[in-house]
């Protein structure tokens, strides 16, 4: 017999118990028309991404199923009849999955990371000053240039200079005795 993974949503005003007896339900269909229900997981109500026939919580459910195809076709047939069913997907796959599905994974995955606020569990508050980034380093800005080339900063402001920017050759002082002519003119 071909195997399915059957997967429905129901609305989200019913109880748990009218969901489980829906599950039942449905069961029942399957196994009247000759199949079997090889593993059933219900996964309990969750928030929906967007909104499906007015609701935005729905319950889920998870059926392994290994029957005819008369078997699934009642059995979505008695689904899409049915008022309390707002959802629902059959594929056909070649074999089950074993063990528990992903969403049922899905708890432990918060465990191994450390919750949802980190390791120690503890939440930084907004106005914790952080750490500056590595890759980030501050950068001091050059004076601005007197009118002849030279800095009018005081000294302290030259001590930023690395070495090969002060120019110490004859070329500087000749350079600035033609601007100190320049001036007096």
């Amino acid at each position: 017999m071909p195997l399915y993974e059957h997967i429905f949503l129901g609305r989200q005003d019913i109880t748990a118990q009218q969901f489980e007896a829906l599950i039942e339900t449905y069961q029942a269909i399957i196994k009247d028309n000759g199949g079997s229900i090889e593993k059933m997981e219900n996964w309990g109500p969750k928030v929906l991404t967007y909104k499906i026939k007015k609701n935005r919580k729905a319950y889920f459910a998870l059926l392994n199923i290994d029957a005819p195809h008369e078997a699934v076709a009642e059995m979505e047939r008695q689904m899409g009849i049915s008022t309390e069913v707002i959802r629902f997907l059959t594929l056909r796959v070649e074999e089950h999955e074993t063990g528990p599905s992903a969403m049922m994974k899905r708890g432990d995955r918060d465990d191994r990371r450390g919750g949802r606020f980190g390791r120690d569990g503890a939440r930084r508050d907004r106005n914790d000053t952080r750490r500056p980034r590595d890759d980030h380093k501050t950068t001091t800005a050059k004076p601005p240039a007197d009118t002849n080339g030279k800095s009018s900063a005081p000294a302290a402001a030259s001590k930023a200079e690395t070495p090969a920017e002060t120019n110490t050759s004859d070329d500087s002082s000749a350079a600035a005795k033609d601007s100190a002519g320049k001036t007096e003119e």
